[in-house]
């Protein structure tokens, strides 16, 4: 049977999409006209310097096209990161998989011991009021210091005492993840009802019980909110970390290379590269939601 153009435009996953397409085919609008604008002086200084005639229709062909463009185009990166993706082998170091895996298993090291840090601290300030009254500010205060300014100490200092390799990196991805989960645990942890914890009390419920029966289940909303964004902010550590050691592998290494010989192309490719990574881990956390909230009986 046929399917109508009205059945069509009212199916669900068109209306959820459309307004997605929508503002990525607005981005890639603006984006091809900003590739134009600052390419445009680029281009023609080159051809100013060979002396060569040129139309505006030859301008404009090469913002679209220049090796080592302020702007690269849209489909210079898609092509960029495509053939990184699928033009070596996954182990090559040209490889834009081997690159992320790197920095993926850095990522996912520094999100564990991040989120079982925060969870531990969490229980620690909801159980202790000295705890919290000590511990929040400090918490809060870790974060104040930008990442870019830390990570060179860290690295220097877990370099002195023999630690090097993965274990630096994924250290600086659980000093940013911590936070989230540290905080949207606290949130999650206080969020019963001060008549359930009466009547918890009332049962001779011991500090375990309430919270296994209680607390945990009401914090679990608040702990997948703040693994979605731990993890994002792992991965952005995890880059951040392979800039100042020099890493000769992982997206951060790739965007420091790409800097230092002004391959714009590669940096963009890379960051996309990262966005699909960061993507697919959020998409595997929502996942884990889901699965979790049908095991404690929401509806799908």
């Amino acid at each position: 049977m046929p399917v109508t153009r009205e059945a069509w435009r009212t199916h669900p996953l068109v209306k959820r999409s459309t307004p997605l397409v929508a503002i990525v085919a607005v981005l890639i609008v603006v984006w091809y006209i900003g590739a134009v604008l600052m390419n445009l002086s680029l281009v023609r200084g080159g051809f100013e310097r060979e002396e060569a005639p040129y139309t505006t229709m030859e301008l404009l062909e090469g913002t679209m096209s220049a090796e080592r463009p302020l702007l690269p185009a849209p489909h210079q990166v898609v092509g960029a990161f495509i053939d990184g993706v699928f033009g070596y082998a996954p182990t090559a170091p040209r490889s834009l998989v081997y690159h992320s895996m790197v920095t993926l298993s850095a990522t996912l090291l520094g999100f564990a011991l991040g989120a079982l840090l925060g969870i531990v601290l969490a229980l620690a300030i909801v159980h202790s009021r000295v705890l919290e009254r000590s511990l929040m500010p400090w918490i809060i205060c870790s974060q104040m210091v930008p990442i870019l300014a830390l990570a060179p100490i860290f690295i220097v200092v877990l370099g002195a005492i023999g630690l090097q390799g993965l274990l630096p990196k994924s250290i600086i991805s659980a000093y940013l993840s911590f936070f989230p989960i540290t905080i949207g645990m606290v949130k999650g942890f206080t969020s019963p009802d001060p008549m359930q914890m009466d009547l918890m009390r009332t049962w001779s419920a011991t500090s375990r019980q309430v919270l296994s029966k209680l607390r945990w289940p009401s914090a679990v909303p608040y702990l997948f909110a703040s693994l979605k964004v731990a993890i994002t902010i792992s991965l952005i550590g995890a880059i951040v970390a392979e800039l100042p050691t020099g890493a000769e592998a992982g997206i951060g290494a790739r965007l420091l290379a790409g800097s230092y010989y002004g391959q714009t192309i590669q940096i963009w490719s890379a960051l996309v590269a990262a966005a699909v990574l960061a993507s697919g881990l959020i998409a595997i956390v929502g996942y884990a939601e889901r699965k979790v909230a049908q095991r404690m009986g929401a509806r799908s």
